[in-house]
């Protein structure tokens, strides 16, 4: 292959397809002019970026369009090489039609990695069919500021849940055949203030033990084929120039052999936004030095640069081969460099493409399993945090939805589902999905009752001539169900999602006006939360006769939220993320250390009022019966105990068992505790199980004063919990013998059984 022929290979082209079935057009955007593709095309592609998730196409004559581009694209170069297909997938196919599933930080509220496996893998399937081969998911960031905009696309504030919900998320991507891409490498969640692409200040232990689990988790154990890197720096060192991360750590020490692909324009950034590349050729060559194998969403520093540079002697051209290698060995892995490749994706199999108005509408990305699934996965994400036995509710003859989200279709998504990420700039198309309101919702879900609907504010304006007209509706109903939340959207154009950071952790607008309006009448109020982030609740905290929390639910939301309303649904959703006393109580997180705690010598309480893991049901469930069976172990074993639990209420619930270690008394300062296991457990009215947990040592690990981590003897807790803040069972252990260094090939999670009683 020519130099240029290598590097065609390194690049990617933003397009979009066409929706009459014709090839796609390279897309424009505003941070770069589109390039010619009958100039770069005779030299080959590496990728297409985003085909269906820049306009919206139709599936089937998107797949098409599709299809065409990649015969001219394998027919223009020499060695018939198609281009690899990307799309976002972080809240299901972010394609025109497809299913919106929950935000990942419902998944985190989950607790359930095996739901959001089987999401994935129906997710890569429908990815699959009409032709596109990586998706650009799961975000691995541990929320450390909740101020950050991008808190909805993480999983939530504890490694070891954001670990092991996104490795799931992974294997079921990578079932299906689509490359996962694991991001944003390494540390993005950590920025100043909660400002998005912001510097990063943390110490190099914050980003051992914090940062970095969930990747190596998820590298180890789903085994995904990319990474992106992120755009911050941390201490002055961009992740994308950062070779000990992407090279040393990454792919020397984790064993990773996949593509390292950049986030959007982050390798023209080192020039534009960091200020360590002196041109667009030393941002390329730092890049590729550092192991960043392709530059996305469309060729620039990769591009005449880069040939330049190579070309003078600047950057060797071993550095271009070695991200060459990779590319090609992942398209062979997918057979895109078989003899007998095709273009024509699965859902185009055996159509006539000569007619291509007659596949409209043949291609369906929201079948009936979809949308069964987003349901289900919805349902188990809702999380009641306060409830003074207001419900369920006993079918209140007057309600009064009040509240800026209790009439808007899209408040059930997150700003990268289609209809906002994208639809937004086509108003005059149609959804393409059934987004249904909480007042449809409300009025299916209780049909004896009299529905009245009130805005009162809007989300973040500031009018609040409204409210009169919503203290009234209270007045006169029976029961108030106060719509609040956020408005996803992109770069301030919403209240919570990329580049819509915010100040602090008050309900946005004049919400709290509202709110605090609403509970001066007297009736009872239960408030639903439709957000992409914790937020203060005042008042509602005491007052508030229930609350209900949901982080953009999906198309199914609002039905999800109805029947946790009515009881149809109980209640098993728990909080990936704490929700604060108070607005200003950030950066804070339930990973504290014992300075990061309430104190006398400080008036700023970082207590939150609903801790992490905390979340409500339609039962009570008891804990008895501790036995530590294994109470005492080298550093080198394990600790056994078991417990019993049992659903003592009348109807069956879950409770979601949550394990969380403390240590005391270590050589660096430590949380005083930390999630390291949990189960969701089901159990009908009057049945109880055994609990038995193998703890291995390694699960006390963390990062010593030398930098690497160990375990070292002294005495532990094991705190059994239903929450980070409700501890129901104490198990003291205690290690014993050498210090004992471990790595990468250690046991990250205890063995958990459960037999029944």
């Amino acid at each position: 292959m020519t130099l240029r022929e290598k590097l065609a290979q390194l690049v990617g082209v933003w397009v979009g397809a066409n929706d009459e079935g014709g090839e796609v057009a390279p897309h424009q955007h505003e941070m770069e002019q589109p390039p010619d593709l009958d100039e770069l095309l005779p030299h080959g592609l590496g990728q297409l970026t985003r085909p269906f998730g820049t306009a919206p196409v139709d599936p089937a004559l998107g797949a098409l369009s599709l299809q065409r581009s990649q015969q001219r694209i394998a027919a223009a170069n020499r060695f018939n090489i198609p281009a690899l297909a990307h799309e976002e997938c972080l809240a299901g196919f972010a394609a025109w039609g497809a299913t919106a599933y929950p935000v990942p930080l419902s998944w985190g509220a989950t607790f359930d990695p095996g739901a959001v496996r089987e999401m994935a893998a129906a997710i890569g399937r429908d990815l699959r069919s009409v032709g596109v081969h990586q998706g650009l998911a799961p975000v691995l960031d541990v929320v450390r500021d909740a101020r950050w905009g991008r808190v909805e696309e993480t999983i939530g504030e504890d490694p070891y849940l954001v670990g092991t919900v996104a490795t799931a998320y992974v294997q079921g991507l990578e079932s299906a055949g689509i490359v996962a891409t694991l991001k944003h490498f390494a540390g993005y969640s950590a920025s100043r203030a909660g400002r998005n692409l912001a510097p990063v200040s943390m110490g190099a232990r914050e980003r051992a033990d914090v940062i970095l689990p969930p990747f190596e988790m998820a590298v180890r154990e789903g085994r995904p084929r990319s990474v992106m890197h992120a755009y911050t720096d941390t201490d002055g060192l961009p992740s994308a120039a950062d070779e000990a991360l992407l090279t040393g750590l990454l792919r020397d020490t984790w064993g990773f052999t996949g593509t390292v692909v950049a986030d959007y324009f982050g390798i023209a950034f080192l020039k534009a936004l960091h200020g360590v590349a002196e041109d667009w050729a030393d941002a390329a060559g730092l890049a590729l030095a550092s192991g960043v194998d392709v530059e996305l969403p469309t060729v620039k520093t990769f591009g005449a640069p880069l040939l330049d540079a190579v070309a003078s002697g600047a950057v060797p051209e071993a550095l271009v081969d070695r991200a060459l290698h990779r590319v090609l060995a992942q398209k062979a892995e997918l057979g895109l460099l078989d003899e007998d490749w095709s273009p024509v994706p699965a859902a185009l199999a055996g159509a006539d493409p000569g007619e291509p108005e007659t596949l409209r509408g043949l291609v369906d990305l929201d079948p009936p399993a979809n949308r069964a699934l987003a349901e289900r996965i919805a349902e188990q994400a809702v999380v009641l945090l306060r409830n003074d036995g207001t419900l369920p509710l006993r079918r209140p003859a007057r309600i009064a939805l009040i509240g800026p989200n209790g009439d808007e279709p899209t408040a059930v998504l997150g700003c990268y589902a289609f209809p906002v990420h994208v639809g937004g700039q086509h108003p005059k198309m149609p959804l393409g999905i059934e987004l249904p309101t909480l007042r449809e919702a409300l009025a299916a879900e209780f049909p004896g009752s009299e529905l009245r609907t009130v805005q009162g504010v809007t989300v973040d304006g500031e009018d609040t001539a409204g409210i009169a007209e919503a203290v009234r509706a209270a007045r006169a109903a029976d029961l108030v169900v106060l719509a609040l939340g956020d408005r996803a959207g992109l770069f301030g154009r919403g209240t919570s999602g990329e580049g819509c950071d915010a100040a602090s952790l008050d309900l946005p607008g004049r919400q709290r006006e509202l709110l605090d309006a609403v509970l001066d009448t007297g009736t009872p109020v239960v408030v639903t939360l439709l957000a992409g982030r914790p937020y203060a609740l005042g008042r509602a905290v005491d007052e508030a006769a229930a609350i209900v929390q949901s982080f953009f639910p999906g198309e199914a939301g609002t039905r999800a939220l109805a029947g946790v309303l009515s009881g149809r649904v109980d209640p098993s959703g728990r909080l990936p993320v704490s929700v604060p006393a108070h607005p200003g109580a950030q950066p804070s997180s339930y990973l504290a250390a014992r300075l990061g705690q309430a104190s006398e010598v400080s008036s700023s309480d970082p207590t939150p009022a609903y801790g992490f893991g905390h979340g409500l049901g339609y039962t009570e469930f008891t804990w008895s019966h501790l036995t530590v069976e294994t109470g005492e172990s080298g550093t080198d074993g394990a600790f056994r105990v078991a417990f019993e639990l049992r659903n003592t209420g009348d109807r069956a619930g879950t409770e979601v068992v949550q394990l969380y270690l403390h240590d005391p008394v270590a050589s660096v300062v430590q949380p005083v505790q930390r999630l390291v296991g949990y189960r969701r457990i089901e159990l009908a009215a009057g049945a109880g199980c055994r609990i038995a947990v193998e703890l291995p040592a390694d699960a006390a690990s963390f990062t010593g004063r030398d930098g690497r981590r160990i375990v070292e003897p002294g005495a532990l807790e094991l705190r059994i919990a239903a929450s980070s803040t409700d501890t129901r069972l104490t198990a003291p252990l205690r290690l014993t013998g050498p210090v004992r260094a471990v790595d990468h090939t250690r046991r990250l999670h205890p063995a958990v059984t459960v037999d029944q009683l």
